[in-house]
Order: C-alpha cells, then sequence, then structure tokens
C-alpha cells in the first residue's frame, strides 16, 4: 500500500489506513523505532519495572528540589 509523507505541524505523519492498523493488531500506544532506510512501528511496551519508576520519581524530585530557589528558602527558615 503506498502513502505519502505529510506535514502536521512542526512534525511528519503518514497516515494508516483503517483496515492496515485493524490487521497490524496495534493499540493506541506504540514504540516507533528507526533503522537504515525504514521506521518500525511495535506495541508500547506495558511492563513497567518498579526501578524504572523509582528513577523516574528520582529524576522529578532532583529536578523540582535541587534548586537555588529551594537553598534560599530553606536558608531563610534556619
Amino acid at each position: 500500500m503506498r502513502s505519502t509523507i505529510i506535514t502536521i505541524g512542526n512534525s511528519k505523519g503518514v497516515r494508516i489506513p483503517k483496515p492496515l492498523l485493524e490487521e497490524s493488531g496495534l493499540g493506541t500506544e506504540v514504540e516507533i523505532k528507526a533503522k537504515s532506510g525504514e521506521i518500525i512501528i511495535v506495541p508500547a511496551k506495558t511492563d513497567t519495572k518498579l526501578s524504572d519508576t523509582a528513577l523516574l520519581t528520582e529524576k522529578i524530585l532532583a529536578r523540582d528540589w535541587l534548586r537555588n530557589e529551594e537553598d534560599e528558602a530553606w536558608a531563610e527558615l534556619q
């Protein structure tokens, strides 16, 4: 099946015909991988490990707490 690459905002996209999408069995969340001359779309993995979640949480806390404004606010309380 032939299609064209279209502009969608600042990105590019390809319309996937409904019959092809139904045949593929893909859901709403997918992973997109690039390989030499190919773009591969596969179902997204849903099994998030606890360690992955903890690492993301630690990164978010570091972003929110390790700021100069926080240090200044705590210094004023002492």
